[in-house]
């Protein structure tokens, strides 16, 4: 499967990678420092998949270890995106072996979690990937990895939502509490935010749903609702303005995505691929070279 996945640029990415080298590194790695303090020989090191998945964060990983030595190489022996089976090689790195062994923790850890995420997002993306909805992520990630995490669903097969609350307006049950109605609040709103920010509506009821259309939302979210109340949710959308966008979004699970898309909604919001994915074990096996560098 394709994916329009669009990692970040190292310019953006590099603090974030810098900030976690520091967090493990610390004052030094004490170990590798002392092995290697009369000389540094130059070494391979293999990864590879111990459980079958999709591979994530492979450019990240090789970042990692370039930051801590610009002489290290890399070949790929897997693409990003790619299902990989139990015990397949994915990168062989070569270089110094002190910059190895240092960004080792780092660089797996961060193709893990993505992995682990990517793999989960397929398995949701396949379950309706005859229908036209698309699955897209949401807001609930890990503080400081959402561009990765997100990076992950996409790679995925999942669209992104919005990225942060500067993106576009979402009017959730707390902020139609706070103005009163969606009337109220898409009214206020409206006069404050810049062209073209998108308008979205989250309702729980049909009722409120006439109220989105009546006040020309740009998107309307279905949230929560019965599977039988969405289906008629869409249908009074479509009669209406067929140009709205429709989101359906609350406890989707592998069992009950296909059910929510075949509702015709657009798009099917959910955190699970994120909040609900495990880490994709893989390990990296080291081997010394005959070449030594002072």
């Amino acid at each position: 499967m394709s994916t329009n996945a669009v990692l970040p640029p190292f310019l953006v990415l590099d603090p974030l990678l810098q900030s976690w080298l520091i967090e493990d590194v610390g004052r030094g790695d004490r170990t590798t420092q002392s092995l290697l303090a009369q000389k540094i020989p130059a070494g391979s090191a293999d990864w590879v998949a111990k459980e079958a998945g999709i591979i994530a964060g492979l450019p990240i990983a090789i970042r990692v270890f370039q930051l801590l030595s610009p002489q290290i190489s890399f070949t790929a022996t897997a693409s990003e995106g790619e299902w990989c089976d139990a015990m397949q090689s994915i990168l062989r790195f070569h270089g110094p072996l002190d910059a190895l062994l240092t960004g080792e923790r780092v660089a797996l850890n961060v193709v893990m979690r993505l992995s682990g995420i990517a793999t989960l997002t397929r398995q949701y993306v396949d379950r309706i990937a005859d229908l036209p909805t698309q699955l897209v992520d949401t807001r609930k990630t890990t503080p400081g990895l959402r561009l990765l995490e997100k990076y992950g669903t996409q790679i995925g097969g999942a669209v992104n939502h919005r990225m942060g609350l500067d993106d576009a307006v979402m009017i959730k049950d707390n902020h139609i509490a706070v103005a009163g109605s969606i009337a109220a609040a898409i009214a206020q709103i409206r006069r404050c935010i810049p062209y073209p920010t998108t308008i979205e509506v989250e309702t729980e009821s049909l009722e409120q749903v006439e109220e989105a259309l009546q006040h020309q939302a740009d998107i309307i979210m279905l949230d929560n609702m019965p599977v039988e109340m969405m289906r008629q949710a869409v249908q009074l959308i479509r009669k209406t303005n067929e140009r709205i966008k429709i989101e359906a979004s609350g406890n989707i699970t592998l069992d009950t995505i296909r059910a929510v898309a075949e509702t015709g909604v657009d798009y099917i919001s959910s955190s699970a691929p994120v909040t609900r994915s495990t880490w994709l074990d893989l390990s990296m096996n080291i081997s010394e070279d005959a070449e030594v560098s002072s």
